[in-house]
């Protein structure tokens, strides 16, 4: 009775312990669900903070203060911004104009697909005169006002944008603070050296993966406004930019962007082949960025499993909406980073290793090594140096006790 008490007790144990985990996950999603007005703004200000570290740092080395530094870096977003804005504006207002002109040319494309429809609704009404039963649709359609849901979203939208803007200047200019008050929590000297591992490595690679992007994602845009403008697109510097900037989220900026490029073309072009034209020179430039040059400028260090990247941007879209696909391949950087120093992992001796990364992988945990060592001895020396300062009174007492009673005698 005894060891199967035991072992169902550790059953016991291990079940209640997996269902709090699974309890504080839900908690953990609802919170950051429930908090989205105010921690998606925040988190986003964390991500770019951490991007414009490194030029914050440049400009502190040269004098500057850190809330000096930070005021720039926000002053420099803001003028990004504005010019992203502006170059949006122009052409978007030329095609808000054009709008009933490309509805009227889609209608017309429509038109031509009236006759295949009209043939699968015949067949669709035989199905169901054969099933013997009858299906009826109803499509009830909301009346409302566009400018009014605008008006009513628009304080909360510019609420969330101050909340960006204050949240980034606060963490530029206090995040050496920061990271000295976690350090402070620390114990032990261990848990103080992963954990400004974990503060390097993650600015490390978030900076440096935004950075990447960012220059890739322009040279995208480049090539997609030179491949518009070779395609007789209409506008090619609003697509070349459109492109670039939905490319920061991966999976989705492929499919918005050949979904746009195909209806504009289907509204603008007359036959087929200059509508799939724009589509086809996108995928090949698309193709070519993520196969081929985005895995050589990052390199492996910053290289994440597709299906990784794919799961972490489905949930913060779906938490976060948009704000959640800018901040979800950042935040897989940030727990990968995180595990890899708390929780590191062992090397598998039968799978075959490339000799770089067993070369890294050894220098790694000669480091590692090389420092739990220093650390041990450190401590060994520290635990000497007290003993040494607690005997050296015991040691002086007979020759104290000498010294008063040589005269006694004499």
């Amino acid at each position: 009775m005894g060891p199967r008490d035991t072992q169902f007790e550790r059953v016991l144990w291990n079940t209640a312990a997996i269902g709090i985990v699974l309890i504080a996950c839900v908690v953990a999603f609802a919170a950051i669900d429930a908090g989205q007005v105010i921690l998606a703004p925040v988190f986003l200000a964390v991500t770019i903070g951490l991007m414009f570290g490194p030029l914050a740092d440049r400009l502190e080395k040269r004098g500057v203060p850190s809330s000096l530094s930070a005021g720039i870096v926000v002053i420099l977003l803001i003028v990004l911004l504005a010019l992203g804005i502006t170059l949006f504006a122009v052409p978007l207002s030329q095609w808000v104009e054009r709008i009933p002109v490309i509805w009227d040319k889609l209608r017309e494309q429509a038109m031509a697909l009236r006759e295949p429809l009209s043939a699968v609704a015949t067949l669709q009404d035989q199905i169901q005169e054969i099933i013997g039963g009858t299906a009826t649709m109803s499509v009830a359609v909301e009346s409302g006002n566009p400018v009014t849901d605008i008006a009513f979203q628009a304080p909360a939208l510019g609420a969330q944008v101050l909340v960006f803007l204050v949240s980034l200047y606060f963490f530029l200019a206090t995040r050496h603070q920061i990271r000295v008050g976690v350090l402070s929590m620390c114990f032990t000297r261990r848990m103080r050296w992963r954990t400004a591992h974990v503060f390097r490595d993650v600015e490390t690679k978030v900076s440096r993966f935004l950075f990447s992007v960012t220059i890739i994602n322009f040279c995208v845009g480049v090539a997609v406004t030179l491949a518009m403008w070779a395609a007789g697109m209409p506008s090619p510097v609003l697509w070349g930019a459109l492109a670039a900037m939905v490319n920061y989220i991966p999976y989705v900026a492929q499919a918005v962007m050949v979904t746009v490029l195909f209806v504009v073309a289907m509204g603008t072009q007359d036959d087929l082949v200059h509508v799939l034209l724009p589509v086809g020179l996108y995928l090949v430039i698309s193709f070519s960025e993520g196969q081929l040059i985005t895995p050589q400028v990052l390199g492996r260090t910053l290289t994440l499993n597709p299906f990784l990247v794919f799961l972490s941007i489905g949930f913060w879209i779906w938490v976060w909406g948009p704000v959640g696909g800018l901040v979800a391949v950042p935040s897989l950087l940030m727990l990968t980073s995180f595990l890899d120093h708390v929780l590191p992992r062992g090397v598998d001796r039968e799978a075959p290793i490339p000799a770089r990364v067993r070369a890294r992988v050894v220098r790694e945990a000669g480091e590692e090594i090389a420092a739990r060592r220093r650390e041990e001895e450190e401590e060994r020396q520290a635990e000497e140096a007290e003993e040494a300062v607690v005997e050296k009174p015991s040691r002086r007492r007979p020759g104290a006790g000498k010294g008063t009673s040589a005269p006694a005698a004499s």
